[in-house]
């Protein structure tokens, strides 16, 4: 899955989105997903720190991120 291809599927499932953040960064309680040197990180970003963290060498860190989101909303 690409990340057009999550951002899509994100909207389809009218998860909010203000509860995610596909650019990473530090935003107050949002689950987060960011590419970085060639490597994909999955965390939540509360109080600017990350939790939950989980490193990736491909973009599977988007199906990942979807089916994470889908637990965490009970979709």
């Amino acid at each position: 899955m690409t990340k057009k291809a999550l951002e899509r599927k994100l909207n389809e499932l009218n998860i909010d989105k203000r509860a995610y953040d596909l650019n990473g960064g530090l935003p107050n309680e949002t689950y987060c997903i960011e590419e970085s040197n060639g490597k994909w990180y999955t965390y939540y970003s509360e109080r600017g720190k990350r939790t939950s963290f989980n490193s990736f060498e491909t973009e599977e860190a988007c199906q990942y991120f979807l089916d994470w989101l889908k637990y965490i909303f009970h979709i």
